[in-house]
């Protein structure tokens, strides 16, 4: 089997405008728009505000979860179930509106 030399050769000097890079003595080799400040300034944002205060609030009221342990061991918890499917309608309604 025989291969034969391609065609198209690939071209020796740089791609960056055809030139080849000359060294630098000396120099450093950042771009020069770098090189300009040393200091960095970044906005995030009202989302970013909004996040990270959601993130420091606690998840659970644990007050409220006391609260309702204490009524289900003497027995004054009560529950409703037409509220409870209320609510539950209402849930799926809100996660199919934002599927959409």
């Amino acid at each position: 089997m025989k291969i034969d030399k391609p065609s198209n050769t690939l071209p020796s000097a740089s791609i960056a405008e055809g030139k080849p890079r000359a060294a630098s003595k000396g120099k450093s080799s950042t771009p020069p728009a770098a090189q300009q400040s040393d200091s960095v300034s970044v906005s995030l944002g009202s989302t970013s505000t909004q996040l990270h205060a959601m993130a420091s609030a606690p998840v659970v009221d644990a007050g409220k979860v006391a609260e309702i342990k204490q009524a289900i061991s003497n027995g004054r918890f009560k529950v409703n179930p037409e509220i409870v499917a209320d609510r539950l309608i209402e849930t799926v309604q809100n996660l199919i509106n934002k599927k959409g």
